[in-house]
């Protein structure tokens, strides 16, 4: 016997031997790991969302001290509504936004600029030499002669269409912020952020004279997080879903009430665990614990399923559950194997927040393990299936039976069941297969148009229409340096960052990369170098030119503006203003600057590419674009090793294999229909509909390969298991797609998304194991190869799956000579309206015998029937 199987035996006993132990110890650790998921936390960080490992992360990384303002930072434009921002009140109004954002904790108050902040000035040049100052005067009073010396101020300092809008209707107030809080030492928490810029800045000081707007990373996760409660309130709604589904699907109130709170106890369990290891949710993994949900439903409903059909045939709530457990453990928990092991995977991404959501996901399954596939057979076994769930069985067992007369020509009507079982006959299942190979292709040659990264303007992970989207919008439309800024590090020799050689080679690239398209502006040490010089001629536009005189560029380079080069004159920066940061956008320009600091790279000058949050979305980009890959290969390497694994069988592989990888491909050209980029909110999705898909075909070809070692025909080993195993994966595809297309109507784009995906994958998966598995299993899988599997796997099927349900005693492996014939059986398999009688009393001993037995997977007082009714009864 294998491992497993020796498990299977030795938890049966221990489990159903030690029951109250049991459920205290579960009750126990519910109220510890409760108590605990209580002080979990929203949780987000900048440097969790960039891949720390890629060249240009780590290039952005070693020069952060001098790069100040050009990663994590906020705008906040004041918009004046009438007239333009040189009036009193317009500029009180700045001052006061502008010394609150000043004392918002977080904000990096050193490199804070404003009209009303000390370091943004003008300068120029007059008869007496330079002359210059802080834009806001000194003696201003708000008197019209003040406001309007703030006037040409403002049009020296060079800050039109970069602080101060086109139109001179608004200003910005840019923000540069800390990983950490200053005055705790704690992460900086974006939700508190969020909420006081909201609260301090937009609420109190925005009217119907000003408007506020306010962008950045910090804003976008605030708001995330602020739609967490939408994502609670569709949680909720799928939960109602499904609860009401699983009533009607089992017809029984307290084993669908049972199913439900062994699911949601592995939510909290999973919860509890997160914030005991330290971990927080981020906006971006906030819905896995609906997926754990999920997943815990889909093996709840196997359990019940079985314990259902048991206790259809007589058998006494403890009996049913034992035999329901003995059925179900190995494939449930190859299953649930595969399902963690290939969210591990997602670890391969060297990008924090997505091995966050495979922790989190892990966790999840491995909770269900014990919350669904040991406590609910506990709890079951103290509770009996209700009179009303077995009626329905029992006319359900009528149906089957009309059903298999229908397979014999005895009639012409055709259920469900006979429809799906037609794809094991030979042209449907030709069929089948030629339009799966056909989807496959269609599917590929979709999908080789998937980008990486964001195809809308703004950010996809909210509406359109979303306020964050509105106000981006309008910094784009009124300002020449927008939100998206690319930065390029110029890093030459100490002291030599304004040498002539080094500045016109910095201004040819600034050209270069200004007439790339997408790119709103740029800008330089080469500009300040250039305005400076023309200006000392009087404002010539002739000199407006680097000059070959050191002497003349060192006299222009006196005062640089703060940011555009560090103390040792050894790294500036060329800022690129873009106009969106669609993944179009960031290729074009990411290859003309590669191009460029290829060429022209030496060892005095580097060209090193990336900061700015485009620029680090770009690099996200890149190691999304070479990760999916290799997720998908660690995804399908491991969930087929573990199906190989587990049924022994190359055949097996395929079948259970191939749907799955259908529905991935469909799913990528889904995407690229919708308009939906691979990137850090989307990219796990696949990984985990594969999952959750995986559970679907490992239950129905475990079911099938019990049928089948009995001797039976594809064709009616498929209908059994159609009429058992079937039945739930069916329910739980539905239910689950229905639970997440509720998501749709979310205001959270990003939420929106994943309901469109999940619940397409969660349909074809469902559709693929009912549809395409057994179509390939025709072509693949023939009686004498599960015999002779089931021979070498000893006593003990390679899949350990038993076969109690619909009549069917749990049977040890056999060959054809000792199988029972099904036709000669079906009138026991298919009884007209009634379940045949188990005693209590045989019960009782074959709970008692299982008790002291070491092969439990199948009592031994069965193994010598020959007949199935006989061995039930």
């Amino acid at each position: 016997m294998d491992p497993i199987s020796q498990s299977e035996s030795i938890l049966e006993r221990l489990i159903f031997r030690n029951r109250p132990a049991m459920l205290i110890l579960f009750f126990l650790i519910s109220l510890v790991l409760g108590y605990q998921a209580m002080g979990l936390k929203p949780d987000a960080s900048f440097e969790k969302m960039i891949p720390g490992s890629h060249p240009y992360i780590q290039n952005f990384m070693s020069h952060r001290e001098d790069l100040a303002g050009l990663g994590n930072s906020i705008r906040i434009a004041v918009e004046a509504r009438d007239g333009d921002i040189f009036t009193a009140e317009y500029q009180e109004l700045l001052k006061q936004v502008t010394d609150e954002v000043f004392f918002i904790p977080g904000v990096d108050r050193s490199a804070l600029k404003s009209l009303w902040t000390p370091n943004v000035r003008w300068k120029e040049v007059t008869e007496e030499g330079f002359v210059g100052g802080a834009v806001i005067p000194n003696d201003y009073d708000g008197s019209d002669n003040s406001l309007e010396q703030l006037r040409q101020n403002t049009l020296r300092s060079g800050q039109v269409g970069r602080l101060v809008a086109n139109d001179f209707k608004s200003s910005i107030i840019h923000a540069p912020l800390f990983d950490i809080n200053p005055e705790t030492g704690a992460r900086l928490d974006y939700q508190a952020f969020s909420a006081q810029l909201e609260e301090v800045i937009r609420d109190k000081y925005q009217t119907d004279q000003f408007q506020i707007h306010i962008t950045g990373f910090a804003k976008v996760v605030g708001d995330l997080i602020e739609g967490a409660s939408e994502v609670v309130m569709f949680f909720l709604l799928a939960l109602i879903i499904t609860a009401i589904l699983l009533y009607l699907y089992t017809r029984c109130l307290r084993s669908a009430l049972v199913a439900l709170s062994c699911s949601m106890l592995a939510v909290i369990w999973q919860l509890g665990l997160l914030h005991s290891l330290g971990y927080g949710l981020d906006p971006y993994s906030m819905l896995v614990p609906f997926l754990v949900f999920a997943i815990a439903v889909s093996h709840g409903v196997q359990i019940i399923n079985g314990i259902t059909m048991e206790s259809a045939q007589g058998a006494e709530p403890l009996a049913a559950a034992r035999r329901s457990f003995r059925s179900l453990y190995i494939p449930g928990l190859t299953a649930l194997f595969s399902d963690g092991i290939g969210f591990i995977t997602l670890m391969v991404i060297d990008i924090a927040v997505i091995q966050e959501l495979a922790v989190a996901a892990a966790i999840g399954v491995a909770v269900v393990v014990l919350t669904n596939l040991l406590l609910l057979p506990v709890l079951m076994s103290y509770l009996s299936i209700s009179p009303k769930a077995l009626s329905h069985v029992a006319a359900q067992a009528t149906a089957n039976s009309l059903a298999q007369q229908q397979v014999e020509g005895r009639i012409a009507k055709r259920s469900l069941w006979t429809l799906f079982q037609g794809f094991t006959r030979p042209r449907t299942a030709m069929v089948t297969v030629v339009v799966a190979g056909l989807l496959f292709a269609f599917g590929v040659n979709i999908s080789r148009d998937l980008k990486i990264g964001d195809l809308d303007p703004g950010t996809p992970e909210l509406r359109p229409d979303s306020r964050y989207n509105l106000d981006n919008a309008f910094m784009t439309s009124n300002y020449s340096t927008s939100s998206d800024i690319f930065v390029v590090m110029v890093e030459t020799e100490a002291e030599q960052c304004a040498s002539f050689e080094n500045l016109d080679l910095i201004d040819r690239f600034q050209w270069e990369m200004a007439n790339v398209k997408g790119v709103q502006s740029a800008l330089s040490l080469a500009d300040v170098a250039k305005s400076t010089l023309s200006g000392l001629s009087e404002g010539s536009l002739k000199w407006h030119a680097l000059s070959r005189n050191q002497y003349l560029l060192n006299a222009a380079l006196a005062y640089v503006p703060q940011g555009m080069v560090n103390a040792q004159c050894s790294l500036t920066p060329v800022l690129i203003f873009l106009n969106d940061h669609k993944a179009d956008t960031l290729e074009r320009v990411i290859s003309a600057a590669e191009l460029f600091a290829k060429n022209h790279n030496t060892d005095s000058i580097q060209f090193q590419l990336a900061a700015g949050n485009s620029g680090i979305e770009a690099a996200t980009n890149r190691v999304i674009g070479t990760a999916q890959y290799q997720m998908l290969a660690w995804v399908y390497g491991v969930v087929g090793l573990l199906c190989l694994i587990t049924f022994r069988s190359w055949r097996t592989l395929v079948c259970i294999i191939v749907p799955l990888a259908l529905t991935s491909v469909l799913c990528q050209a889904l995407m690229t229909f919708l308009g939906i980029g691979v990137k850090v909110a989307t990219l796990p999705v696949i990984a985990l509909g594969v999952g959750i898909g995986v559970d679907y075909g490992i239950y129905i070809y475990s079911r099938l390969e019990s049928y089948l070692s009995q001797g039976m025909a594809l064709s009616e080993a498929y209908l059994l298991t159609l009429m058992t195993t079937g039945r739930a994966v069916a329910f739980t595809g539905l239910t689950l797609a229905i639970g997440v297309g509720t998501w749709l109507l979310s205001p959270i784009k990003f939420q929106a998304d994943m309901g469109v995906l999940l619940t397409f994958m969660f349909l074809w998966n469902m559709l693929g194991a009912l549809v395409l598995l057994p179509a390939l299993a025709y072509f693949l899988i023939k009686p004498k190869v599960i015999s002779s599997v089931m021979m070498e796997g000893g006593e003990g099927s390679s899949s350990g799956m038993h076969t109690p349900a619909l009549g069917i005693a749990p049977v040890q492996s056999i060959d054809r000579a000792q199988a029972v014939d099904f036709s000669e059986k079906k009138e026991q398999l298919f009884p007209a309206t009634e379940f045949p009688e188990v005693s209590k009393a045989s019960q009782h001993d074959e709970v008692k015998a299982n008790d002291f037995n070491d092969d439990s997977n199948v009592s031994k007082d069965q193994n010598n029937s020959g007949d199935i009714k006989d061995a039930i009864q």
